[in-house]
């Protein structure tokens, strides 16, 4: 009875174990690889319980996820002006074939890196080899940088790899360098902003110009018109008083000497001497009879 409960036992025990060797699970993070003495029998991307030869196959894993690659320090490019920048950049990539990732690099990531940093660091060494420090700091950044990405990505196909994305963090001057194109860069922003001055300044002039003739014309106009009312107003003035001497001159000799005689007098202290028979006091000496009133 023991031996049979014992080789029943022994029985499961070597059940289980084969099954261990059988079976293998796959995270929905992972790709997993079958290998059969170092040959790819199967590829499986599908998470979950999966089945494969004990003993004479095993399985290798790979992220499946999205890594990055950050630059340990800046590297030292030099543009087309021959001076030096500092550049610190960084490689979103994954694994999107795994049997050539396998195949090219022996699923080893650290040589996936390392090869990724040597294509980076050339293209880029390249594109900035034909470019100004201006265009590579602010002018064609976006520009080299889909360039970079699409020749890197390239490349990374070849082993199984994408390059989803790539971008500079930083790009610096020397010390060396700073100085000099600071000063020039002043330079360059006070030239602009002189011709804008001038420019401002001729804009400003030709206003005032225009302003100052259209003022003029104006006032002549004004003045033009004034003096023909002033004019019309004379003429029909002139016609109301002839008109008027025309109907009764004797009351409009009368109206007149009135208004000398308040011109005269208008002040106390005004003094006249007249000689009291002239004309001008007719009226004050006979009123009733001049012009018989």
């Amino acid at each position: 009875m023991q031996a049979r409960i014992a080789t029943i036992v022994g029985i499961l025990l070597l059940v289980a174990a084969v099954a261990s060797m059988s079976l293998f699970t796959v995270d929905q993070r992972r790709y997993a690889m079958v290998l059969q003495f170092g040959e790819v029998k199967a590829v499986v991307t599908e998470p979950g319980l999966h089945v494969k030869l004990p003993l004479v196959q095993n399985v290798r894993q790979f992220d499946r996820r999205l890594l990055t690659i950050d630059t340990p320090e800046p590297e030292r490019f030099i543009t087309s002006e021959k001076k030096n920048v500092l550049v610190d950049h960084f490689i979103k990539w994954r694994i999107v074939d795994p049997q050539q990732y396998y195949i090219t690099m022996g699923g080893d990531e650290t040589r996936a890196r390392t090869r990724l940093l040597q294509t980076v660091n050339a293209t880029l060494r390249e594109e900035f080899g034909q470019r100004t420090v201006h265009d590579v700091v602010s002018g064609e950044r976006d520009k080299v940088m889909e360039i970079v990405r699409t020749k890197t990505d390239r490349d990374a196909r070849t082993f199984g790899v994408e390059i989803v994305d790539l971008r500079l963090k930083r790009v610096d001057l020397p010390a060396e360098v700073s100085e000099s194109v600071y000063r020039r860069m002043e330079a360059e922003r006070k030239r602009v902003a002189n011709n804008l001055r001038s420019e401002g300044a001729a804009i400003a002039e030709r206003i005032r110009a225009d302003a100052d003739r259209q003022s003029e014309l104006i006032i002549a106009e004004a003045y033009r018109e004034s003096q023909r009312i002033k004019g019309e107003g004379d003429a029909e003035a002139t016609r109301i008083f002839n008109e008027a001497y025309g109907r009764d001159p004797d009351f409009f000799s009368y109206y007149r000497s009135l208004e000398a005689y308040r011109e005269s007098f208008s002040r106390r202290d005004d003094v006249l001497v007249v000689d009291p028979g002239s004309a001008f006091f007719k009226y004050f000496k006979a009123p009733q009879s001049a012009g018989g009133r």
